[in-house]
């Protein structure tokens, strides 16, 4: 019998009931069982697909309403701002020679980056997309004194012989009056050559009717930034050249923003604004952090600007200021959405983040209905006040002649009053343009830097209460003159219904 079962239905267990075979029946129970919980597994799971099937059409619903909302109002942050000509790059690569000058500074030598990007508008990805190498190209902006006394800058660069016409071809932005008749001046150098010493052999034929520093140096004094690699800084140093760190009036040159720089902030970051609130108005129960993070990108982008980072918190994962969760959390109503985000447009950067309840749950209109609210609730929107309160002081101080650090201190005392000291982990704020942080830094600290007129800077307090929830205030101010900062975000936050 069991050789007919076991040629006729091989999967069956032969022998069964063969009492010396009792081991491998108990066997063959188990491998049944396994696959009998396999496939009620596979089941289920099959199940909670098909229920999540039914889910893309409403997040597509979801991202029309968002984007809707946003274009129906007609975009007109947009406005006043507009790519930058040439002469905004030739005015940066004056203000950097009168300043280098000042400054008793013989060049400023960069290399592809943020900083390359805002004097020549090449980023390190334009020059090499693949990674940044080995081989230094380097730009080298020099004052240049002619013989009645003007001040101009001088503009080369350092580049392997092979690159050359590649360099060329990027189409940096340079006025007729800056580039000779041959173009854009280039020190070439061969793979066997050493490039710093070859930079520094060019350096002796600099302007024979200049009455350039380094002519009388022994060795040029030149100034590098943050982004500049340790190895190129160290073959300047071996090579001739003494290397200073950024500083000075020349690092207030990418500090102050121009009047077309400031129009462009106020653009990306007004509408970075307005792409949250359109987004928030079409929120419903049982979105993840990370639907709600996709689609408030696309609405960035349906506006014409590009998301670089976007942060998407619900409570307690927004205890933590930057987050770290896997954005699974699901939204309900009393969920307290934390959203940090930024998006470029012209080559600028927004950074904005606001604190609030959905949309689906209702405000209360009366003392009553106040009084009313839970405890976390009525805690939520005590800290949501404060951290509001903390952010207008921090404004009142962000005056030209004030230092950095009174800015963050003000800010400070008002959540160190309130109980919340220590709940208030990071700086205030950081300047803002090209990089979406860039000094100066506000932090209590920093009380050697003064603030000048049309320094752009986020003010972003916030207090984190582990386990429960995270509440912080984000908008960008240009320092004026005289008065109280601009906000270039076009509106702060009112309360958690309307952020």
């Amino acid at each position: 019998m069991s050789e007919k079962l076991q040629v006729k239905n091989p999967v069956i267990c032969h022998g069964l009931f063969a009492p010396h075979l009792q081991s491998r029946a108990k066997r063959c129970l188990t491998a049944a069982l396994l696959f009998a919980s396999t496939c009620i597994i596979l089941i289920l799971k099959y199940k909670q697909c098909w229920n999540h099937a039914s889910q893309p059409s409403k997040l597509r619903d979801f991202q029309t309403c968002s984007i809707t909302n946003l274009l129906s109002t007609g975009l007109p942050f947009l406005d006043s701002a507009f790519p930058l000509p040439i002469s905004e790059f030739t005015t940066r690569r004056q203000r950097l020679a009168e300043a280098l000058l000042a400054d008793g500074i013989s060049a400023f030598i960069i290399e592809p980056g943020y900083t390359f990007q805002y004097y020549a508008n090449i980023s390190q990805r334009d020059w090499e997309v693949w990674e940044p190498e080995e081989r230094p190209f380097l730009m080298v902006i020099q004052p240049d004194v002619r013989r009645n006394g003007d001040v101009k800058a001088r503009t080369r660069f350092l580049a392997p012989s092979f690159e050359v016409e590649r360099a060329r071809l990027l189409d940096m932005p340079f006025g007729k009056e800056e580039i000779r008749e041959e173009g854009l001046e280039f020190v070439s150098w061969e793979e066997h050559w050493n490039p710093y010493s070859t930079l520094l052999e060019a350096w002796k034929w600099y302007g024979e009717h200049s009455k350039d520093l380094t002519r009388r140096e022994r060795k040029p004094k030149v100034m590098v930034d943050e982004e500049m690699r340790d190895f190129i800084q160290r073959g300047l140093s071996e090579n001739g050249f003494e290397v200073m760190g950024l500083g000075g009036r020349v690092e207030r040159v990418k500090q102050t923003k121009s009047e077309a720089e400031i129009e462009i902030l106020r653009a990306v970051n007004t509408g970075t604004v307005d792409a949250v609130r359109a987004m928030r108005r079409c929120m419903y129960p049982g979105l993840t952090e990370n639907e709600v993070m996709e689609v408030l990108d696309n609405t960035l982008r349906a506006a014409g600007m590009e998301p670089f980072f976007d942060i998407v918190l619900f409570d307690e994962n927004a205890s933590n200021p930057h987050g770290g969760t896997n954005g699974s959390k699901v939204l309900e109503a009393e969920t307290f959405v934390l959203i940090d985000v930024g998006a470029h447009l012209y080559g600028y950067s927004s950074d904005i983040c606001r604190t609030f309840f959905p949309p689906f749950f209702p405000k209360p209109t009366t003392e009553a209905e106040f009084r009313a609210l839970g405890p976390l609730i009525q805690q939520k929107l005590s800290v949501w006040d404060i951290v509001r309160e903390a952010q207008t002081q921090s404004m009142h101080a962000l005056h030209q002649g004030k230092s950095a650090a009174s800015v963050d201190i003000a800010a400070r005392r008002v959540i160190t009053d309130a109980g919340y000291g220590n709940d208030f982990s990071h700086r205030v704020g950081h300047g803002i343009g090209i990089k979406a942080h860039e000094s100066p830094y506000l932090n209590k600290g920093n009380s050697n830097v003064t603030l000048e007129a049309d320094m752009t800077f986020t003010s972003e307090p916030g207090i984190y209460l582990v386990d429960r929830f995270g509440v912080r205030h984000e908008d960008v101010l240009l320092v004026k003159e005289s008065g109280e900062p601009e906000n270039l975000t076009g509106k702060r936050a009112v309360g958690p219904w309307d952020p």
